[in-house]
């Protein structure tokens, strides 16, 4: 067999069912190795939208999405969706084609330093130089990028490695390395921490989430009634309908979910990275007790300085401080809950003009506990995080480490091809733009999902921010097309609703009808 058809084997070896890419000279003997293969090469539009496929496709199954390009610009356009896997801590490989090595001594046509290109934002890469290394690199990039904590690895494969022949099959694939248990000391100092604190809370980050620790952490919760508040990538780890929940950490009319967990002194930070959300906004003096319980140590940082860390398995770690933990402190801010949720349910008056947060709601209504919101980054963003009532893990979907513009579009092919839920996609016009023409992928696979599109004709988050400091907004504004147009020239049924009456019926009708639809909801500047 040809080097490329090793590569092949070894991807089916680790369980890959989708590849999202473009085509490239450099990759020819790869996409023919594919087209004999069980594994489904999707031509996407741009590779940024491949990226993101993978990236969102890796949050979703706990599986490395795979994503593919050529050399040069091919690689480059990829790094983005690449970067954002790796702060938001999801498994994706890509794997980039290069030239004949011969001429990778010198300056050359497209040729860049692609590895070195990717090695601030990936665990591992390597170039696969040598046809002995191919079985072992291909293992080793699936085996780290799915490792707790998970992340983006890259493999470079020359068009004259590709071709030539080969004589070795794929390693196996193993079990999981999973963490070990938790010491038993930190455990039993992490419970003589909490035994002197009046006002005890978690806060549930992304790998609360991620390493399926969420019945765990409903357990611990539920045996010891301290309240949860989330980050946004940690969103669903505790039902939103608990009493415990105070949704994230920006809800409420006034932040009130930032204020309980400032009043407490002692925070259970379980599965918290801090390139989610600042801890300077919550612990600004630095006087409050810390128990970090996560699978790697805590990152140094002045504002995030642990007292206790638990390194170990999540799931484990949880069973193990709730089995030693004697007290409970009684859900001691329930009205905090109570008043969070009933401001993220309430409904906008017949009178009022559409707005992100009174669009919510009505989505929530409509969709199945199950079902999947992919929110894209902007002034949407937002709300969806802080208004957006969730109750199950992973169904809310939000970049928040990178918080990469334009992902929203490719994340909902990745998520209906991975999943039998609903999906939904919430983008601004900005973000929606930047890979729209990723719905084409989304008609030509035959996929069903809902994008909303809000439309304020503006960067809308930036202007914000820029009023708040100087009072005017300056380099934001933009022109769209007609997006219900837009929409059906691809294929896909466009809305434009003119009321909330009417909104409410279009989302009603169209988020489980398994086609594709497009909703603009113009919003007031």
């Amino acid at each position: 067999m040809k080097a490329s058809d090793l590569l092949v084997d070894c991807l089916e070896a680790e369980g890959v069912d989708y590849i999202f890419g473009l085509p490239g000279e450099e990759l020819e003997d790869v996409l023919f190795s594919l087209r004999e293969s069980s594994i489904q090469f999707i031509p996407v539009r741009h590779e940024q939208g491949a990226a993101f496929m993978a990236d969102v496709h890796g949050r979703l199954t706990g599986e490395a999405g795979v994503c593919l390009a050529t050399l040069g610009p091919g690689a480059t356009n990829l790094i983005t969706g690449v970067a954002d896997a790796h702060l938001d801590k999801s498994p994706l490989v890509a794997i980039t084609g290069q030239g004949g090595r011969e001429r990778l001594h010198k300056e050359s046509h497209q040729a860049l330093d692609i590895v070195h290109t990717f090695e601030p934002v990936v665990k591992w890469n390597t170039q696969l130089n040598d046809t002995e290394i191919i079985n072992e690199s291909v293992r080793k990039a699936f085996k780290l990028a799915e490792y707790e904590k998970p992340g983006a690895t890259h493999l470079e494969f020359p068009e004259d490695v590709a071709a030539e022949a080969v004589d070795y099959e794929p390693l196996a694939v193993r079990n999981e390395v999973r963490r070990p248990d938790p010491d038993r000391e930190s455990v039993e100092r992490a419970a003589d921490l909490l035994a002197t604190a009046e006002k005890p809370i978690v806060l549930a980050g992304n790998g609360a989430v991620r390493a399926n620790a969420a019945d765990r952490l409903r357990s611990f919760v539920e045996a010891t009634d301290v309240p949860v508040v989330s980050t946004y990538m940690g969103k669903g780890a505790v039902s939103d309908r608990s009493a415990h929940s105070l949704m994230t950490l920006d809800s409420g009319p006034d932040d009130e979910a930032e204020t309980a967990i400032e009043r407490a002194d002692c925070v259970v930070a379980v599965g918290y990275d801090i390139a989610e959300h600042d801890p300077k906004r919550w612990n600004p003096n630095t006087d409050t007790h810390v128990v970090h319980l996560d699978h790697e140590p805590a990152e140094v940082y002045q504002h995030y300085n642990p007292d206790v860390e638990i390194v170990a398995d999540i799931s484990r770690a949880l069973e193990r401080l709730e089995e030693t933990v004697d007290e409970t402190w009684g859900t001691w801010c329930a009205d905090v809950h109570e008043t969070v949720l009933a401001d993220a349910l309430e409904t906008p008056d017949d009178s009022d003009p559409f707005s992100v947060a009174g669009v919510l709601p009505y989505l929530r209504n409509a969709m199945a506990d199950e079902d999947v919101l992919i929110s894209d980054v902007g002034s949407h963003k937002m709300a969806i995080a802080t208004q957006f009532p969730t109750f199950e893990p992973n169904t809310c979907i939000i970049s928040n480490g990178l918080a990469s513009m334009g992902i929203g579009v490719p994340g909902g092919v990745a998520a209906d091809l991975a999943l039998d839920s609903n999906v939904v996609v919430g983008t601004g016009d900005g973000g929606f733009l930047m890979n729209a023409a990723e719905l084409e992928t989304a008609t030509r696979l035959g996929l069903g999902f809902t994008v909303l599109v809000f439309n304020d004709d503006d960067y809308g988050l930036i202007s914000e921010k820029q009023r708040e400091n100087t009072g005017e907004a300056f380099g934001t504004g933009l022109t769209n097309p007609d997006f219900v147009t837009f929409a059906e020239s691809f294929g896909v049924d466009g809305y434009r609703p003119e009321s909330w009456a009417d909104l409410e019926d279009v989302l009603d009708s169209v988020v489980d009808d398994g086609e594709m639809s497009l909703v603009e909801i113009p919003l007031r500047r």
